[in-house]
Parts: C-alpha cells; sequence; structure tokens
C-alpha cells in the first residue's frame, strides 16, 4: 500500500509494476508511478499521471491508453512504470473525479493534460469591508 493525496492521503494498492499487470474490470482512481532515484530512494516514486476509470479493464491500460508514451518517455522505459490503484469506497464517478483533481493539485504529473490549482484566489472568496 501507498498513500498518495493531501493530508493523511489515501490508501492505494500498489505500486505494482504496470508492464504484466492486468487491469481489473472495477471502478477506481489510478496513479502511474516511477522511481526517478532508485539506487538512493528506492521507495520514493514519482507521480507521472493520474486518472480514474469506471473499468479500468477498458481505460487502455497498460500502454494503450492515450497518455502512455508521455509515462514511457519520462521514466526511460515501459519496464520502469508502476501503478497504484484506489477503489473509492461508495465513491461515484463525481468523487472519483475530485480525487484525481486533488492529485494533480499536489504533484502536478508532468503527463495530465489538465492541471488543477489548490490555492485560494482573493476574487474568489471577496475582501472585507
Amino acid at each position: 500500500m501507498i498513500r498518495l493525496g493531501p493530508a493523511s492521503g489515501y490508501p492505494f494498492a500498489g505500486p505494482r509494476l504496470l508492464g504484466g499487470w492486468t487491469p481489473p474490470a472495477l471502478a477506481a482512481v489510478y496513479a502511474v508511478l516511477y522511481l526517478p532515484d532508485p539506487d538512493a530512494r528506492p521507495t520514493r516514486y514519482a507521480v507521472l499521471y493520474t486518472g480514474h476509470a469506471d473499468d479500468l479493464s477498458q481505460a487502455g491500460l497498460p500502454f494503450r491508453h492515450p497518455r502512455a508514451p508521455c509515462w514511457t518517455t519520462r521514466a526511460g522505459s515501459r519496464w520502469k512504470l508502476h501503478i497504484a490503484t484506489y477503489e473509492v469506497p461508495g465513491g461515484l464517478r463525481a468523487h472519483r473525479e475530485q480525487i484525481v483533481r486533488e492529485l494533480v493539485a499536489v504533484y502536478h504529473p508532468r503527463c495530465n493534460e489538465a492541471q488543477f490549482d489548490h490555492t485560494w484566489r482573493q476574487e474568489w472568496i471577496g475582501h472585507e469591508r
């Protein structure tokens, strides 16, 4: 298990080697990871991509996913990629999408096209008079 996300994080199963992994037919949030410095930090993963699926077996994983070339390029090899998954208890699609936005805001994964900011802007909350 690996914990990803803000504060205490979400308990993701894995990480597992992405190559050779067979995605199960279930709804989940997933993160594609790699070890940037496996010799000095063998347990410190970097998040390359995070997403969710209504059915992981239909999401193009492991390497038919549209962002897979980015993952492979960033990691240097498809055999350096790992995946971690989180089945959101009772989670609907909207909840999984929110978790993905949180993870993107925390990790800024380079292979996610959309990036989210976790900061408050003054125009969102107004100002005191």
